[in-house]
């Protein structure tokens, strides 16, 4: 074994003639512990609220959405619509029309967004569990499913025949308008469902028969604003969008779940690193007690090390000693810390201890990625403090009585 890492070790172990020094090097070890644990804890509890708001932000979203490139929407062929239906790797896709309509209702009026969708959208994404009320729409009917805050907006419900509710657009076309009833398209609907998913889509969507959206904006029945899809189970994500890419060309843009939700990850993914970064801070802070550890024994060793040096072991030497010891005092704590967050994680998985209303749990998850990313964290700071603090070993210092 390394004769410096095997003293490094005996120094670990062992406890100084100094009460002092013990205290600080138990303080020293209590901070790297409780700051790894800390670290963790916060990045995994960050990992289960990002999890936990996506699975409703995404749950409404297909694992590829193939958009219009440029304008409103496109046309797609049957001979386009055949070799789609060819791919081994998309299970079942869905046509959609989307487009921004007035939803009018006992003399008031709501901007919404309706979303004309054929058969197979049902089976595309999960829209049966986000119906809170009623039931989903049938298609080639004037039935429409609209968003939890559409509905209060415009004070109407389930199947309610006694409140007419008619979707506008305004009609193309040059000129001027000389009446309301020549400056927009109407159809009259009726509501069967209420989905509730989260406070942003609730207040804008409203679903609608693909058949109906068509009427309601004049498209072709080849027109469409874009086509969804979900994939088969184990179809290579990357290699499906080239395929789809390939037979639509470039009049559409691919995009996946992530891809389609971009504003939210970017906005989560930067709280996760403001709060890594802040607690990171927080480690290097009580990694200066490892520094301030480590100089102390260096100063209670001194006639230790006289001897080494004298005994032909040199400054490298020495200075390697005490390297090796903040260094697995750091990597040692951190592992320490990680294991107790861990059955704090399970715990809380287990038992629910911190609630965040009286009926939801704090959510967290544990993630090997940050499992490791807290280790490494640990191991190179504290790496970089044992350095320094290992550099105030010089000769004139060993040489001295």
């Amino acid at each position: 074994m390394n004769v410096s890492l095997y003293i490094a070790q005996r120094y670990l172990r062992s406890k100084s003639s100094n009460n002092a020094i013990n205290i600080i090097s138990i303080i020293a070890i209590i901070g790297i512990i409780l700051g790894a644990a800390s670290l963790f804890i916060v990045l995994s509890g960050f990992a289960g609220l990002k999890d936990f708001t996506l699975q409703f932000s995404t749950i409404v979203d297909p694992d590829l959405k193939a958009e219009t490139a440029t304008g409103k929407s496109f046309v797609i062929t049957g001979e386009e619509l055949n070799k789609l239906n060819d791919l081994d790797d998309v299970a079942v896709f869905s046509k959609v029309i989307e487009e921004r309509v007035i939803v009018a209702s006992n003399d008031k009026n709501y901007f919404a967004t309706i979303k004309g969708v054929d058969a197979n959208f049902k089976n595309v994404v999960a829209i049966d569990s986000i119906i809170s009320q009623g039931s989903w729409l049938d298609q080639k009917t004037n039935q429409i499913v609209v968003g939890w805050g559409i509905s209060n907006n415009l004070s109407f419900g389930v199947l309610d025949y006694a409140k007419a509710i008619n979707l506008y657009v305004p009609k193309p076309g040059r000129g001027q308008i000389t009446s309301a009833k020549n400056a927009f398209k109407t159809v009259n609907a009726i509501n069967v469902g209420v989905f509730d998913i989260n406070e942003n889509l609730n207040d804008t969507y409203v679903f609608a028969s693909i058949d109906l959206a068509q009427n309601l904006l004049n498209y072709k029945p080849n027109q469409v604003s874009s086509i969804e899809f979900k994939l088969s189970n184990g179809a290579d994500e990357i290699e499906a969008k080239q395929n789809i890419q390939a037979i639509l060309g470039d009049k559409v843009v691919i995009k996946n779940r992530a891809q389609l939700n971009d504003a939210l990850y970017k906005m989560l993914n930067s709280e996760n690193l403001a709060v890594y970064l802040i607690f990171t801070l927080v480690l290097i802070i009580a990694l200066f007690n490892v520094i301030g550890s480590i100089i102390m024994m260096i100063l209670d060793k001194k006639k230790s090390l006289n001897t080494l040096f004298n005994l032909g072991a040199t400054i490298k030497d020495i200075r390697k000693i005490f390297f090796f010891q903040g260094a697995l005092m750091s990597v040692l704590g951190g592992l320490v810390g990680l294991g107790l967050a861990l059955i704090v994680l399970v715990l809380q998985n287990m038992f629910d201890l911190v609630m965040i209303t009286p009926s939801l749990a704090y959510p967290v998850t544990i993630k090997t990625k940050n499992f490791f990313i807290v280790l490494i964290t640990i191991s190179v700071l504290g790496i970089l403090a044992s350095k320094i603090a290992s550099a105030r070993i010089t000769k004139s210092l060993v040489q001295a009585q």
